[in-house]
């Protein structure tokens, strides 16, 4: 039986672990500049936020044409040998093969490669590595491959920087080398012919922030340069880069915002049929029909789609994308990325949309696999500081998803893996036993995940990455000597304090300036993404008239900002919100502090403003119930409506919850049971255990401001 329910002071205890950073305001600032760019103080500010403090900075970030930009051929070292030794290649009829990636940048740079090559005339075929079978980057088997097909020239596109062995091997093939890479430089340089890679210039060149479809888009432009062939070539390329650039979650400053924002405008209409098909398929164009019917109503309607974000990219488009080459042929996304014919294009972006559904499954069944084996492992995170899990038959292909969000849950860094195997042919006996442990890790601010890999260098087999993320193998006995030096890292960059997630709120708002300028403003500071987030807001004090779960685990939420003493409540302006995989913080307290992001929720031809709901934290200041004191509240249960108040007096402090027919039920504070009726005279006596009291006493009090 459920204990009855205390009344006690509001606790935290179910509400997300976060650690809230609140910017100071600047407001005779915010409203300088807010004038001057004819935007919202609130937006003022979060430029202000960005470093953009002057109006010659805030101009430049809004309209990052009017920068003037060097020449890339002058940023990065290599590029210009790069570019003679692809147009020799090409003039020479020279064989070229692309060696890209299974992820989204990847795929998308031997896309945009593959594309590019071929209309400027050069016999060009491509290889991607297993992912289950071989893992990341170029390696010895696909070389010896190139070498036998004939290939003169290999190019690597988002892999190579650290495959010095298999670029070795190259070399004494007697192929030429180019690696076009963006993840972080190991101690010791691959020896190829040229290497484009953005971390081997200054931090403060605008191409520092590219990812590996940039650098491939780089080379590719200079190359039609050199080659006269420019025109036709820019947009389908552009429109590449815009997907990879987002989708690989690259930092949205320098070149990549000016691009990604021209290449924005460009999907709309997109040339490429692959784009067309994909947008179709994953629901953003707005139309509707039959599979049948989609090749004609594309190629008839192009302009006809609505405007596409990033968040699109990041949330539609590019998860479709990336599902292939975790779970599935990365073929798939090269042809629909490369072909011409809209028929193939469906049929493949069709492929993609079933697969991503396939990845969903897995992630969530992993995820609560996991989720399982850490409430059940007993393990201290604030001993540890590290999240070290191992398990057998996970798919390689969606930990790192799965990492990602156990760092969302739990606040620490994330290392995840599970067992390859190799069949034992000795005594013919087919057992497989576990060789190797494989895996992803995700990390937090303050811990360097590239750094954590190589602290372990001497216990890992192959590993590569960067601050935010990684990937890793190694020999499965070396499990316990790894999670210790992982820990023995993580205590060396975190405290207690770091091990909650960071909510970087921008600015205060009150919910009466939320609307629809603001939200169509924001516009103006998109891209949104890596180092440009989108905007934060916080509004203290605000009460959840109404909340319900709703889908996979969301919750739904109506809220309302007023005074808690203010009985007028149904005549208040409310807005809509959604938080998003919180079922375990249901119901919220109904008195809170809200952080959150505008976004709109297209629903049966209507479009709505709602808030997307970041973080949670119960206010600074709580209402204070003086003795004698009526606090009136308002609250649904069960989707009925009803009002609760809370009588101290000096012989007794009294909880007291009325129906909409008028049927109070009365608890006095310690008892078991409570009074239930229209009077207290025809009351009767009822157990406030039962789960229905139990819980209706709960949101009462939750309403209260008083917690559980």
């Amino acid at each position: 039986m459920s204990e009855s329910p205390s009344f006690q002071s509001a606790s935290s205890s179910n509400l997300p672990k976060q650690r809230w950073h609140l910017v100071p305001p600047q407001p005779e600032k915010a409203q300088q500049l807010a004038e001057a760019t004819q935007l919202s103080p609130l937006l003022a500010q979060v430029l202000i936020n960005r470093g953009f403090d002057t109006l010659e900075e805030a101009v430049i970030f809004l309209d990052p044409e009017t920068q003037a930009l060097p020449a890339p051929i002058n940023e990065l070292p290599d590029l210009a040998k790069s570019v003679e030794f692809l147009h020799d290649a090409i003039i020479q009829h020279q064989k070229i093969a692309i060696c890209g990636d299974y992820d989204a940048d990847g795929m998308t740079s031997t896309a945009l490669l593959m594309r590019a090559l071929s209309s400027l005339g050069a016999d060009v075929s491509y290889a991607i590595p297993s992912r289950m079978k071989e893992g990341y980057g170029i390696n010895n088997r696909i070389i010896e491959d190139f070498h036998q097909e004939g290939i003169g020239l290999v190019l690597t596109v988002d892999n190579g920087i650290s495959a010095y062995e298999p670029i070795a091997k190259a070399r004494e093939l007697g192929l030429t080398v180019i690696i076009t890479d963006h993840h972080d430089l190991p101690p010791k340089l691959p020896p190829a012919h040229a290497i484009l890679n953005p971390k081997l210039i200054p931090e403060t060149s605008p191409y520092r922030g590219l990812a590996g479809v940039g650098v491939a888009y780089v080379l590719a432009i200079s190359l039609a340069q050199k080659m006269g062939k420019v025109q036709g070539l820019v947009n389908p390329l552009l429109e590449l880069f815009t997907l990879g650039t987002i989708a690989d979650l690259a930092a949205l400053t320098g070149v990549n915002r000016r691009w990604v924002k021209r290449g924005l405008q460009r999907l709309m209409s997109s040339q490429i049929e692959g784009v067309q098909a994909l947008i179709e398929v994953a629901g953003l164009s707005g139309s509707q029909g039959s599979a049948s019917s989609k090749t004609e109503e594309i190629e008839g309607n192009r302009k006809n789609f609505k405007k596409i974000k990033p968040e699109d990219i990041g949330f539609r488009l590019g998860p479709r994308i990336n599902a292939v080459g975790r779970i599935a042929d990365p073929q798939i996304v090269i042809e629909l990325l490369t072909t011409e014919n809209m028929g193939i294009a469906l049929e493949r972006a069709m492929q993609c949309e079933q697969i991503n559904q396939q990845r969903q499954q897995l992630c969530e069944q992993i995820e609560q696999e996991a989720i399982a084996w850490c409430e059940n492992s007993n393990i201290d995170l604030t001993k540890e500081r590290v999240l070290v899990i191992v398990q057998p038959e996970w798919h390689h292909g969606v930990i790192g998803i799965v990492a990602s969000r156990l760092v969302e849950r739990y606040g620490v860094p994330v290392f995840i893996g599970t067992y390859e195997t190799e069949t034992e042919d000795e005594d013919n006996s087919s057992e497989k036993t576990p060789q190797t442990i494989r895996g992803s890790a995700r990390g937090i601010p303050e811990f360097n995940v590239f750094e954590a890999l190589q602290y372990c260098t001497d216990l890992l087999g192959k590993f590569g990455g960067h601050k935010a993320a990684g990937g890793f193998s190694f020999p499965a006995e070396n499990l316990e000597q790894i999670r210790q030096r992982l820990s023995q890292f993580a205590h060396q960059c975190l405290e207690i304090e770091h091990l909650k997630p960071v909510v970087k709120v921008d600015v205060q708002a009150n919910l009466k300036q939320i609307n629809f300028e603001l939200y169509h403003q924001i516009d103006q500071l998109h891209p949104c993404g890596i180092e440009n987030d989108p905007p934060i807001f916080w509004t203290p004090n605000v009460r959840i008239v109404k909340q319900k779960t709703v889908g996979k685990g969301h919750i739904k939420l109506t809220l309302s900002q007023d005074s808690p003493s203010d009985h007028k409540i149904a005549a208040l302006p409310t807005l809509e919100a959604i938080a998003w995989r919180w079922e375990d913080y249901f119901p919220l307290p109904t008195q809170l502090d809200i952080a959150y992001k505008l976004r709109t929720n297209d629903w049966q031809g209507q479009t709505s403003l709602e808030l997307e709901i970041v973080g949670v934290r119960l206010p600074k200041i709580s209402p204070v119930v003086t003795p004698k004191q009526q606090n009136l509240a308002e609250f649904y249960y069960q989707d009925r409506k009803y009002t609760c108040t809370l009588c101290d007096s000096d012989a007794l402090t009294e909880l007291r919850i009325r129906n909409s027919e008028g049927k109070v039920l009365a608890v006095e504070q310690g008892k078991p049971t409570g009074l239930l009726g229209k009077n207290r005279q025809s009351a009767k006596i009822v157990d406030i255990s039962q789960p229905f009291y139990y819980h209706l006493i709960r949101s009462a009090c939750q309403a209260l401001g008083m917690g559980e």
